[in-house]
């Protein structure tokens, strides 16, 4: 069904946009083989107008004109529903570039690559190579999680997903109901932020986290979407990049290089122990967590008692 009426909309497109004059509504049953197939007139008038519609409200522009004896016609004209010309500079044409590898690794090749043949066709420029760097530095974005494609998909088309998701402090991974907002990359990993339904609250989770496949439902977003989705700083912030304190801990030699890159003081106290000074914000708990016996947290006591309850319940499992 949805085949039919899509190769029916695009009928009607091609003899809007194909007519000099404006066609009536018995030209235009004549001309598309789906509405001859209508049982009835009211049948036709109604699929009629809704495929009107659908095709205005994806961007159509349809005139209705009247001609002198009274009768209604309709066409799309092509200066109407003609692009402006695309121009991009050589740093946007690097950054299409970039994204088009990123769905190259996510089996999405030949839309990227046909995208860019109808840019370049569109008036980006033959000199510039959106494939080629621009800098002695080539930037890269790997795509290596399966639920990425799957996830982008529902971004886009605004449809709920379930998957089972695995949490820092979690042995076993739980499922979440989630309405998809928007992906972004930060620090070599992929995250989805959106409206976790079971919660009731807005969510951020790491890709790398989610196991089995993502499956799609078919109902409606039940939250409004945010004009502006903030992937990076709610991470960062849940990372104790946005930190105001500080958090003591000891740290087994020759452990946790990450931390180590965080440190903001390292003392070596001897017998295969450091102590580190750290940032502390939003989720160093569960981060922390991740080291397991090679982390010990001194303080502040809040930290602590966060950190051991957290190795508690993932030894309840």
């Amino acid at each position: 069904m949805a085949i039919a009426k899509a190769e029916r909309l695009m009928n009607l497109a091609l003899c809007l946009l194909g007519t000099r004059r404006p066609l009536s509504k018995r030209e235009l049953r004549e001309s598309v083989e789906a509405y001859l197939e209508a049982g009835s007139d009211d049948s036709f008038n109604r699929m009629f107008e809704r495929d009107k519609d659908d095709l205005r409200e994806l961007g159509l522009v349809i005139e209705t004109v009247e001609s002198l004896d009274g009768e209604i016609g309709y066409l799309a004209r092509r200066d109407s529903n003609r692009l402006p010309p695309i121009t991009l500079d050589a740093e946007e044409a690097a950054a299409l570039g970039l994204a088009a590898k990123v769905w190259q690794q996510a089996r999405l090749a030949g839309a990227a690559s046909g995208a860019l043949q109808k840019l370049r066709a569109a008036g980006l420029p033959e000199d510039v190579n959106p494939y080629e760097p621009h800098s002695a530095l080539e930037p890269r974005i790997p795509v290596h999680e399966a639920a990425f494609e799957p996830l982008m998909l529902a971004c886009r088309d605004r449809r709920p997903v379930v998957f089972d998701y695995r949490k820092a402090n979690a042995a076993q991974p739980e499922p979440r109901h989630v309405e998809p907002w928007a992906l972004e990359c930060w620090r070599g990993h992929w995250y989805l932020a959106g409206f976790d339904r079971d919660r009731g609250a807005e969510r951020v989770f790491r890709l790398s986290r989610i196991t089995g496949k993502v499956r799609s439902r078919g109902s409606r977003f039940t939250a409004p979407v945010p004009d502006v989705v903030t992937v990076r700083e709610t991470v960062a912030s849940w990372a104790g990049e946005t930190a105001d304190r500080s958090a003591l801990i000891r740290l087994r030699t020759g452990a946790g290089y990450p931390l180590r890159a965080k440190a903001t003081g390292v003392r070596e106290l001897g017998d295969g122990w450091d102590e580190l000074e750290i940032p502390y914000g939003h989720g160093l708990d569960a981060w922390l967590v991740e080291f397991g016996p090679d982390v010990v947290v001194l303080e502040p006591a809040e930290l602590r008692a966060d950190v051991v309850d957290r190795l508690r319940a993932v030894a309840k499992g």
